[in-house]
């Protein structure tokens, strides 16, 4: 897969419209609960924002040798490189192709936006499990 795939940056939103009204869809039958059932809390992602006010996973990726740093400049800095390299892996493996983005102050970090219903746990463990090993020398 070459960067010339990745049409993230070429538009002003990432998700097309129907693809929103199948998230909303999905919402709608298994509630907010239900989503939240999906996802398995661990100590190297991190979530952007606590409450979520969008269809968009917005999360940062922690590589062991940020995990125990002080939340200080330096820390963001680093962090602010993580997303980009792994999805350059990502690109050059062929693997996945998650955008990222920086938002106001805060470092770059995934945005991941799934309208699938059919996706099982053992899917968004793949994903999380790719992100880990391409980033894990971080």
């Amino acid at each position: 897969m070459t960067p010339k795939y990745d049409t993230g940056d070429k538009h002003i939103q990432c998700g097309r419209r129907v693809d929103v009204f199948k998230f909303w869809l999905m919402w709608k039958a298994k509630g907010a609960l239900g989503l939240q059932r999906h996802a398995e809390k661990r100590d190297d992602f991190e979530m952007v924002v606590a409450e979520p006010e969008c269809t968009n996973v917005c999360f940062w990726y922690l590589p062991p040798s940020l995990r125990s740093c002080p939340r200080d400049e330096e820390f963001l800095t680093k962090l602010h490189r993580v997303a980009p390299k792994i999805k350059e892996r990502m690109m050059k493996e062929g693997s996945m192709m998650i955008t990222y983005q920086p938002l106001r102050q805060k470092p770059n970090f995934f945005r991941l936006v799934l309208q699938n219903s059919s996706l099982e746990k053992s899917d968004m463990l793949h994903i999380i499990n790719k992100i880990a090993q391409l980033g894990e020398d971080l």
